[in-house]
């Protein structure tokens, strides 16, 4: 995990769990081409925070849809 995106989120008071931050971690590469730590520093704040608010949904989408399966008895 990237210390400098850490940082940052703690810079911004966003709380995150290990899984966002992985998310966020590969999100940054994809989107800059470079290692997390160097890419980060390319992304304005509006940016970072758009990136940390879509891995929020996208993860809570997902253990939403985990929730909704139902079980038979």
């Amino acid at each position: 995990m990237s210390v400098k995106v850490f940082e940052r989120l703690r810079k911004l008071m966003i709380e995150t769990t290990h899984e966002e931050r992985k998310e966020i971690d590969e999100e940054i590469e994809k989107r800059t081409g470079k290692y997390c730590d160097e890419g980060v520093n390319e992304l304005s704040d509006s940016e970072f925070i758009e990136i940390v608010n879509n891995i929020k949904k996208k993860i809570k989408k997902k253990k939403k849809k985990k929730v909704e399966i139902p079980s038979y008895v």
